[in-house]
């Protein structure tokens, strides 16, 4: 299971951590794996200057703006490789 926290705090809110939240229920659902993934939404990763900040299992990853999130979803969850 990978485990997926957006932050929702102001800073993030404001940069658009609900685009970010859609952008990754959209490629769970593109790619059918539900069952694999644990989404969550989070408060203050103590990074507000380079929100949307998003943890994934233990790594922060910054400055996450839905034009980057296929990429992260394509490495961090599908490991690099199509379903």
């Amino acid at each position: 299971m990978i485990k997926i926290s957006i932050c929702f705090g102001s800073a993030c809110h404001l940069r658009g951590a609900y685009n970010v939240l859609n952008a990754f229920r959209t490629l769970i659902d593109k790619y059918q794996v539900p069952s694999e993934i644990d989404i969550e939404g989070d408060f203050c990763q103590g990074k507000c200057t380079e929100g949307v900040v998003i943890k994934v299992n233990d790594e922060i990853i910054t400055n996450v703006a839905k034009e980057k999130v296929y990429d992260i979803f394509m490495e961090k969850v599908l490991g690099g490789k199509q379903h």
